[in-house]
């Protein structure tokens, strides 16, 4: 099955509440693996529901670039972005910028024709392509943050499998679906299997 407007519309709402749960905690603190902190990482999960919106919403999507937004680092090894959180507006507005950010690409994965292409990286997409990688994109750097924030996050395992099924074909079936999916964008181990440590969203 596709990947809907529905489930970005799910998929902001869980992010949202779940992070809202954390308001308290140590925003500065390391996401996961990553070298941003906590804060950065939501900021580019912001980032990327609206970069990703932003490469199908123009009349005539362009197919052999991406729209040209300049973008900026707020410091060095930082991540690079075009969106950023007015940080005296605290934890509650870098959540409004995601919900935002989101709400865009909800509308446009409902409104676009399913035969509309943009450029992604090295080829085309469809708006499901575009939403499909922003839910795994926002799975995995949720799984970051909440390493970091010290909270719980399990998204639910039918989205899972249905990104698995689109991007990792190959990956194990009769796995745990979050687990697994962890496991193919080299973000955990699964037993009987060797360790991801290169890994793309090929769609």
């Amino acid at each position: 099955m596709s990947i809907t407007a529905a489930d970005v519309a799910d998929t902001v709402r869980l992010t949202v509440a779940t992070l809202g749960g954390a308001r308290d905690a140590d925003w500065e603190a390391t996401a996961g693996p990553l070298a941003w902190t906590c804060w950065e990482t939501v900021e580019h999960i912001a980032d990327n529901f609206f970069f990703h919106a932003a490469q199908v919403a123009p009349a005539t999507p362009a197919t052999d670039r991406t729209v040209p937004f300049a973008w900026d680092r707020h410091r060095a090894g930082g991540p690079g972005l075009i969106i950023f959180a007015d940080r005296a507006a605290g934890v509650d507005g870098l959540l409004r910028v995601v919900d935002s950010c989101g709400g865009i690409l909800v509308s446009l994965v409902r409104t676009t024709p399913p035969t509309v292409r943009a450029h992604y990286d090295d080829g085309l997409l469809d708006v499901a392509g575009f939403a499909a990688i922003t839910i795994g994109e926002t799975l995995v750097h949720m799984d970051d943050v909440a390493q970091g924030l010290g909270i719980a996050w399990t998204p639910p395992a039918d989205l899972c499998d249905r990104l698995l099924t689109r991007f990792f074909p190959d990956a194990p079936t009769d796995t745990d679906r979050w687990a697994t999916l962890l496991w193919a964008t080299g973000r955990g181990d699964l037993p009987g299997h060797t360790r991801v440590t290169e890994w793309d969203w090929l769609a």
